[in-house]
């Protein structure tokens, strides 16, 4: 049965920290896996599961800086793994599977946001091969043992995805490139592949939501000029970032925390959430709370995955879908 896109009343809200979701929660025996978990609110959430008794697998880009910023952080690994290179994901995932464990928690945290006209692979614009095809391939090559521990499967949005629907005819952005409308289509993307993991997932007991964290001052923003960021209000004129509107790192990664672990969300799944509860749905306009329609329709997000298995090779449904 599908989950209604509305909420809940969870009790929690835009200032809660991770702290407070997890009071009461203990994860012990539990294996953790955090796509960039050692920056930013990825680096929040690590900590925050691992206090829990979680045990924290890190895929790392960087794995050298990776490990010197875990290195205080009890029962935490890191591994290497580049979303933006195929071979890259298929060595991660065949290196866990080979470790005989399974998942419990699956939080694909990592991304990028408004870069320079990046290509990667066989020409894919960067942040929609990042955000969203690494991992798609990441979970349909951990399938295997995502199933084992009917995880729970958590894909960072933003509210970034009001920008743009999936531009259908020119997904790669090949006839004029927008980093903005690149970055909306991919976090639109990360909603979508939460639905359709749910419908394929919950048989075997996954399940899978989406999450916007909020606006938090971290390295996302790190390819946004200084003038564009004064001008959205995200900096002041010293250049010091704004707190007006701004949640802080344990309160950004509360949400992603929240979906991968409350037991408020028994038996649901396939749904947006925002500020730890699931998210009402948005009106049309200007950029507000909520999750627009398209970034949640059923038939939407099955044609992405059939395009995304296309693009990347990799379905492990392929057999019954």
């Amino acid at each position: 049965m599908a989950t209604a896109q509305h909420r809940i009343g969870s009790g929690f809200g835009a200032r809660s920290t991770t702290t407070e979701v997890l009071r009461g929660i203990d994860l012990t025996g539990k294996l953790a896996i955090v796509t960039g978990g050692y920056s930013g609110i990825g680096l929040e959430t690590t900590r925050a599961l691992a206090g829990a008794g979680a045990h924290v697998v890190v895929p790392a880009r960087r794995r050298a800086a990776a490990q010197e910023t875990v290195a205080g952080i009890h029962s935490v690994e890191v591994d290497e793994l580049d979303l933006s290179d195929l071979e890259s994901v298929r060595g991660f995932a065949e290196r866990f599977i080979a470790s005989g464990r399974g998942i419990d928690l699956l939080i694909n945290n990592a991304g990028i946001m408004a870069c320079p006209e990046t290509r990667v692979g066989p020409g894919w614009e960067a942040q929609f091969a990042t955000n969203h095809l690494g991992h798609y391939a990441l979970v349909n090559r951990l399938w295997p043992v995502i199933a084992q521990g009917g995880a729970r499967v958590v894909t960072v949005s933003s509210s970034g995805h009001q920008f743009s629907d999936i531009h259908w005819d020119d997904v790669q952005f090949e006839h004029g490139y927008d980093k903005w409308q690149a970055y909306g289509q991919a976090k639109t993307a990360n909603a979508l592949f939460a639905v359709q993991l749910d419908v394929l997932g919950r048989d075997a007991g996954v399940r899978a939501f989406s999450v916007h964290p909020g606006a938090i001052a971290t390295r996302l923003g790190r390819h946004v000029p200084r003038e564009e960021m004064l001008a959205a209000g995200w900096i002041d004129e010293d250049g010091n970032p704004a707190t007006a509107g701004f949640k802080t790192p344990a309160q950004g990664a509360a949400t992603q925390v929240w979906a991968a672990t409350s037991p408020q969300l028994a038996g649901m799944g396939g749904v947006y959430c925002e500020d730890c509860d699931i998210a009402e749905p948005a009106g049309d306009g200007e950029l507000t709370g909520g999750v627009r329609t398209y970034a949640t329709d059923p038939g939407q997000a099955a044609r992405l995955w059939k395009l995304s298995a296309e693009l990347t090779g990799v379905d492990a449904f392929a057999a019954t879908v």
